[in-house]
């Protein structure tokens, strides 16, 4: 694939600083204007084993990861060995000129002469940005603000440290040619994506989000966290997932919009909880981050492989909706989405994201907040009479909800099946008008769903379908397509349910071929629009060793898949 931007790669071990110069390098890149898209890959350890943090850099839009790598650069000699053999053609490894690597393709550094031992992280960043043109200034502010905290005396060695280096590369003759000046993302927002759900969390009136660490949800609620004093959001870590739902629950019936956020093994001790917010028709919002299963599986690797999962949790039949963002933007925004239609609903909301979306910073240009309400839970109190039915039946399914403690209405609730008044009841007629209403709500979801982006051929040799985060990499290896003649259409979903086949089956019957881009072994997205639409999407691209889908990889895909 021609490919006009870098891919830098930094490996090492846990505890050597990796995270650090991967994180300065990133702030010094976009704020040159450079898109920047961050892919990070750790094992569950504390110290030691293999790290990276990779860095694609472009002048315009970076949407996806790339597997070839133009820079690595080696925090220890293992990197060598691992990732030599993913050099492009212009690439060259860096790497300490101590090691004795005899690789033709080293840039040997002497960061031993220097002193580097306990600094090396730091002259690997003044090494790296000179190579890339960044300007000296801007690297040096960059450096100092992110190490803020520290005495001065560690500030002064770590500027000297940085400006040696610095000095050292541009007096380098190196063939790498430096990446053209960028304007693109100047001004930009670098975030993850944890990052933009808990943003859209607070602007649609967040006041409480209860979690039980669980990677790679767990930055959501940091997040929210060194937010708290200054948004009156209430944050609490809670002994275990079932008290985490349980205690949003309350908050929701109390009047405060509620989120919870978890991932797979967390998110199954919490189901008893949906069928709670169900049952007794209370909003709230949940975040499954998804990781590779079953059991603890692979906690620090990405896969999407609990779509069914999330479509069937929760014993009984209730409504719900579910949103799988592939972008910052849609982070953001179906966030607030998600908190409208858990309100206007009275159901609970799913957000279905991944470690790699979750995890992966990228720029986006900044929120305009102008015209973003919050939601307004409960129902006008002035309008109901006496008695009051918090579950009366409806047209829409949706009953009025007053707060407890906001009118002179006594406002219950319950678990079991109830009159419309919330009291326990044993009248299977009733039984069946609560279902009937309750379902009924379905019907209001189904008039809101958001259809499928679509982009390309309207009559295409080629359709390619993704859902959340594999958006970038199906659209850049359209965009590749496209440049070599063949007529080809994307069909991405960011809603996955409802899924209504009025709104999609056009697009598959259009195409003389089908394939569906998945993260999981079982093509599950393909599964539920052939059992939503009748169509058979028979080609798959799917992915589950843990690493997020790439470009290459769909090529390599397509060509196994005949296309």
């Amino acid at each position: 694939m021609a490919d006009s931007t870098i891919n830098i790669v930094i490996g090492g071990e846990a505890g050597q600083g990796l995270l650090t110069v991967g994180q300065i390098l990133v702030k010094c890149i976009a704020k040159s204007g450079y898109s920047i898209l961050v892919t990070q890959d750790s094992q569950s350890r504390i110290r030691g084993g293999h790290n990276t943090f990779t860095i694609r850099m472009g002048t315009q839009k970076v949407v996806a990861p790339k597997e070839a790598v133009d820079i690595l650069l080696a925090l220890n000699k293992e990197t060598v060995g691992l990732h030599k053999s993913d050099i492009s053609s212009r690439g060259f490894i860096i790497v300490d000129e101590g090691w004795g690597v005899d690789e033709n393709i080293c840039l040997k550094v002497p960061f031993g002469k220097w002193g580097a031992d306990g600094s090396m992280n730091i002259c690997a960043l003044g090494v790296v940005t000179a190579l890339l043109g960044l300007d000296r200034k801007l690297v040096l502010e960059t450096m100092n603000r992110f190490f803020g905290s520290l005495d001065e005396q560690r500030l002064q060695e770590n500027r000297a440290m940085l400006e040696l280096a610095f000095s050292w590369a541009q007096e380098q003759s190196i063939s790498f040619e430096e990446p053209t000046p960028s304007s693109y993302a100047l001004n930009h927002l670098v975030m993850n994506g944890n990052d933009a759900i808990a943003l859209g969390a607070l602007t649609s009136g967040l006041k409480f989000y209860s979690f039980y660490p669980m990677t790679p949800a767990t930055p959501i609620g940091v997040t929210l966290a060194g937010k708290a004093e200054e948004t009156g959001v209430i944050v609490e870590q809670a002994e275990d997932e079932i008290a985490a739902i349980n205690m949003a629950i309350g908050a929701s019936f109390a009047g405060g919009p509620s989120m919870v956020g978890t991932s797979g093994g967390g998110f199954a001790l919490m189901v008893e909880g949906v069928s709670l917010a169900a049952m007794t028709e209370t909003p709230i919002v949940i975040v499954m981050a998804q990781r590779p299963g079953p059991a603890t599986g692979l906690p620090t690797r990405t896969e999407q492989g609990d779509l069914e999962f999330v479509l069937h949790a929760g014993h009984g039949e209730f409504p719900r909706a579910v949103f799988a963002p592939g972008t910052i933007d849609e982070c953001f925004h179906l966030t607030r989405r998600a908190f409208d239609l858990a309100e206007r609903f009275q159901s609970p909301v799913f957000i279905l994201t991944d470690h790699f979306l979750s995890d992966s910073f990228r720029d986006t240009p900044p929120f305009d907040l102008s015209s973003l309400l919050p939601v307004t839970p409960g129902s006008d109190t002035e309008a109901q009479s006496s008695p009051y039915r918090r579950f009366a039946f409806t047209e829409n399914g949706v009953s009025p909800r007053l707060l407890p403690g906001s009118s002179k209405h006594l406002v219950v609730a319950d678990s079991d099946e109830h009159t419309e008044e919330g009291h326990i009841t044993e009248d299977l007629t009733i039984r069946k008008r609560m279902v009937d209403k309750r379902l009924r709500k379905q019907d209001g979801l189904i008039h809101e769903v958001l259809p499928p982006d679509v982009q390309g051929d309207k009559r295409p040799d080629l359709m390619l379908v993704s859902w959340g985060s594999t958006r970038g990499a199906v659209e850049e290896v359209a965009s590749h397509l496209r440049s070599e003649g063949e007529r080809i259409k994307t069909l991405h979903f960011s809603q996955l349910w409802p899924l209504v086949p009025d709104k999609v089956l056009d697009h598959f019957e259009s195409a003389r071929d089908v394939v569906c881009v998945e993260g999981n072994a079982t093509g599950q997205m393909a599964r539920l629009i052939r059992r939503e639409t009748g169509f058979h999407i028979e080609k798959r691209v799917l992915r589950y060793d843990g690493l997020p889908i790439t470009p290459e990889y769909i090529l390599r895909g397509l060509s196994v898949t005949g296309k």
